[in-house]
């Protein structure tokens, strides 16, 4: 009597998952950059040109190459200190929210969450209010200073080396809290530094000089070069301490460093134009869904787009409101909050 060979399924039932090779993946991702720094131009190009009073290719060529041309003062001292601090801002958000949303492992952080916007905002005010100081090259230092403090006391209530996400967030909202509270009163006391206060808390681009540009920019490189090189160890700080530790990384020296970089990139930012909110929070969410959870093709994703939401914004504020404008700040609440929220329906459905 033969034994006979238990059944087999047909080929076609046993299901294959099919993956794109890792050199198909890195193409896919690599022709998306190129295709949003194209859209980063073209942002660049409309925030030249558009604004209380439009301008074309040709009127912004002449205005940048001819000394004597009509625009030539528009387009120097209003439209191009004000595009590029945007694209410096935008930058400097973008990355730092990607950054501070790895540290935590926290897809819905920002820079926000250790209260680095708080420090930032309460020592400039504070420098309106008690010192009269009303410029950029003054209070930048102030806004560092009280972004580093209250980074530290967030690091150091949320448990120091011991620090979770949860004990983070939690300590974050509490600085935030208490901060904000002191802006608040701090405005209402002094009657005479209230308008530029208030402008300043608003959020906003209108101020923007060249030598704003360039005082902002090293801070920004600084802390753009710090970001990229923390890609691969924050990436094996998500797989957990022990597997970084055993990767070669030291999650102690990743979690300084990338506060550090945070630090810098939101106190500069928050200087020059304000606390902007939700830049920081939407584009390294949205950019994950495109890039996946790998830093090496986040940062620069968000480094590229970042700014394209920025000013976007600004650019709509302007067309909105001519002869006057919505400040950036404002655009992006109104704007960001309806986008965002229109996202995490979709990735719920998405996982549902």
């Amino acid at each position: 009597m033969s034994a006979t060979a238990p059944p087999q399924a047909p080929e076609a039932a046993v299901p294959i998952l099919r993956r794109r090779p890792p050199g198909q993946r890195d193409f896919t991702r690599g022709a998306g950059l190129a295709a949003s720094t194209l859209l980063l131009l073209a942002v660049l190009v409309l925030s030249i040109c558009l604004g209380a009073k439009s301008l074309s290719l040709g009127d912004v060529w002449q205005g940048l190459s001819d000394s004597g041309s009509p625009y030539y003062t528009v387009v120097h001292q209003m439209r191009l200190p004000r595009t590029l601090l945007g694209l410096l801002v935008g930058l400097a958000l973008g990355l730092a929210g990607a950054v501070m949303q790895a540290l935590t492992r926290n897809p819905l952080a920002d820079p926000g969450l250790l209260g680095i916007n708080a420090g930032a905002s309460a020592a400039v005010v504070t420098s309106i209010w008690l010192f009269g100081i009303g410029t950029f090259d003054g209070y930048v230092w102030f806004a560092l200073a009280g972004a580093a403090i209250a980074t530290t006391a967030g690091y150091l209530v949320g448990g120091g080396r011991g620090a979770t996400p949860v004990r983070l967030a939690l300590a974050g909202a509490a600085l935030n809290a208490t901060l904000f509270s002191y802006v608040s009163v701090a405005m209402l006391l002094d009657s005479a530094s209230l308008e530029a206060m208030r402008f300043w808390t608003v959020g906003s681009l209108a101020s923007a000089t060249p030598s704003t540009v360039v005082r902002v920019l090293p801070f920004a490189a600084v802390g753009l070069v710090l970001a990229l090189a923390l890609a691969r160890p924050l990436n094996a700080l998500a797989l957990g301490e022990d597997s970084a530790r055993a990767l070669g990384s030291r999650p102690t020296a990743v979690r300084a460093a990338a506060i550090v970089a945070v630090t810098l990139l939101c106190g500069a930012a928050t200087a020059a134009c304000g606390p902007i909110v939700f830049v920081g929070l939407m584009v390294p969410h949205v950019v994950r869904t495109i890039t996946g959870p790998d830093l090496r093709w986040m940062l620069p994703y968000c480094a590229v787009l970042a700014p394209v939401v920025l000013l976007g914004a600004d650019v709509l504020g302007r067309i909105l409101a001519r002869p006057g404008e919505i400040q950036v700040g404002v655009v992006t609440s109104v704007v960001g909050g309806p986008v965002f929220l229109y996202f995490l329906r979709r990735a719920k459905a998405v996982r549902a």
